[in-house]
């Protein structure tokens, strides 16, 4: 179950696409839990602060969860946090839809869940390989994460 938690109304059917396309590609379990949170950059950089001890917004943040629900035995994965604010900045200067910016957000938000990391070169390479593939299943294959 993928709990989806908006402010402003932005289309959850979104999210949940592009966290249904990243998991059904890293084939997570179907009955595999996470929670997507679309926030503000107040919000975000408290977090981002708080955890990371980057005192700066970002667009978005994964928090692993690795547990497991008592009564159904479902995987929860843990958590991801999306800057709306930055996320729209990102989209104006990458020229494409703030929609398809936070799909993007959604899916490296998820591989970072799955494990993937871009720390190293090797780790992004792949996890880079595998947000081109996802992104380009959900017919956004000309979007591309920005690095700054």
């Amino acid at each position: 179950m993928i709990t989806i938690h908006s402010k402003g109304g932005f289309p959850a059917k979104l999210l949940e696409r592009a966290a249904k396309a990243a998991l059904e590609h890293q084939s997570a379990p179907a009955e595999s839990n996470l929670t997507i949170v679309l926030t503000d950059d107040k919000r975000i950089q408290e977090l981002n602060r708080d955890y990371l001890g980057n005192d700066a917004p970002t667009d978005v943040l994964s928090f692993p969860a690795s547990e497991t629900d008592p009564e159904t035995g479902a995987p929860y994965l843990g958590d991801i946090l999306i800057s709306l604010p930055y996320a729209a900045k990102s989209a104006a200067l990458a020229g494409h839809p703030l929609e398809a910016e936070v799909q993007l957000l959604v899916v490296h938000g998820v591989l970072h869940l799955l494990g993937h990391d871009h720390a190293k070169a090797r780790e992004k390479a792949r996890m880079w390989k595998a947000q081109a593939e996802i992104l380009a299943a959900l017919g956004l294959g000309h979007i591309k994460i920005r690095e700054e």
